[in-house]
């Protein structure tokens, strides 16, 4: 009964006339000149019992009705097959092109697009995760926190279709999207899933913070790079070794400083939305442990079952009181 609460709790004082079916059943009395001769009835003393019960029912469902009775919100502990995922998605004026480098077209998709689509397939099949986004640019951009309602999580990602902003400041989106994991249960695999198509020079002290965080959160990071054609890839070496620097090469170093973290890291590096695809479907194989969860099972309004048996008790009594013989 905790569970259960009224929206106008003194229709409840209705309940006090489920008392009148006790006092009387409704029947006609009969004469009789000598109660002696009256033969014992089983079956008309048990009528008369279900009579009342169902007249104390109908008075009863129609003051839980009137009171708006209802079940409060609820969590259930579920297992499942999945993990707590932070997408975090480049913004930077560069996702708006193709892989070719150029405006799209209308023949071809931009790498946001892309991105987009094939995320929001994404979540689509991993039914018991809890996933939370975040973008970045110039500043971190907290889109939607760590959720199992799928379809919030699919209008977030929609809503990264605004016009991208200016520069990449990767330091700072890492920090944000870490953050999401503090005060959540550690159950299951913790993803952090990178998806853009460039990055900037961590500085020495960025670089300690997330360090730090990103063991301390236990986070498994993935890292699709979206490369631009005949752009530089994160896993060349240069043949100038003037060149190799993360000023030059920041990409390279991104990648070379996720390599040291110590924690669980794949790096991937598409040049085509198929490459795309087949990067987030290995992520999807990868990441499918066992996942303890709790499912939020919203509010739960009793009212109408209330009013519908009170219509099906009501019609009860009628059929019962068409069966009366009158003598």
């Amino acid at each position: 009964m905790s569970d259960i609460a009224f929206e106008t709790p003194w229709a409840l004082a209705g309940l006090l006339l489920m008392v009148f079916p006790l006092l009387k059943t409704g029947a006609a009395p009969s004469a009789y000149s000598w109660l002696a001769i009256v033969p014992a009835d089983w079956l008309s003393g048990l009528l008369a019992l279900l009579l009342r019960v169902i007249g104390m029912s109908v008075v009863a469902a129609l003051s839980l009705g009137l009171s708006g009775a209802y079940l409060k919100e609820q969590k259930v502990e579920r297992i499942g097959h999945g993990a707590h995922i932070v997408l975090l998605l480049d913004r930077s004026r560069s996702m708006d092109d193709t892989f070719a480098g150029r405006a799209p077209d209308g023949s071809n998709e931009s790498k946001s697009a892309t991105a987009r689509r094939l995320l929001t397939e994404f979540v689509e099949k991993r039914k018991h995760d809890r996933i939370g986004v975040a973008a970045f640019s110039t500043s971190p951009l907290f889109v939607m926190p760590l959720t199992e309602n799928k379809q919030a999580v699919q209008a977030a990602i929609a809503a990264t279709a605004a016009p991208a902003l200016a520069y990449t400041n990767i330091s700072k989106g890492l920090s944000l999207a870490a953050s999401f994991f503090e005060q959540q249960p550690l159950t299951g695999s913790r993803i952090l899933l990178l998806i853009s198509d460039g990055a900037a020079a961590i500085d020495p002290d960025s670089e300690q913070a997330l360090r730090q965080l990103i063991k301390q959160q236990q986070i498994r990071l993935y890292w699709v790079f979206l490369r631009t054609e005949n752009s530089p890839g994160i896993f060349d070496v240069p043949e100038d070794l003037r060149n190799d620097n993360s000023d030059a090469m920041p990409e390279r170093y991104l990648h070379l400083f996720f390599k040291s973290l110590n924690v669980p890291y794949q790096a991937y590096e598409a040049e085509n939305p198929d490459a795309v695809q087949k990067a987030i479907a290995d992520i999807d194989t990868l990441e499918n442990r066992p996942l303890h969860y709790f499912e939020r099972i919203p509010k739960q309004d009793l009212s109408g079952l209330c009013y519908r048996w009170a219509v099906i008790l009501v019609l009860l009594l009628l059929v019962l009181k068409s069966c009366e013989v009158r003598r």
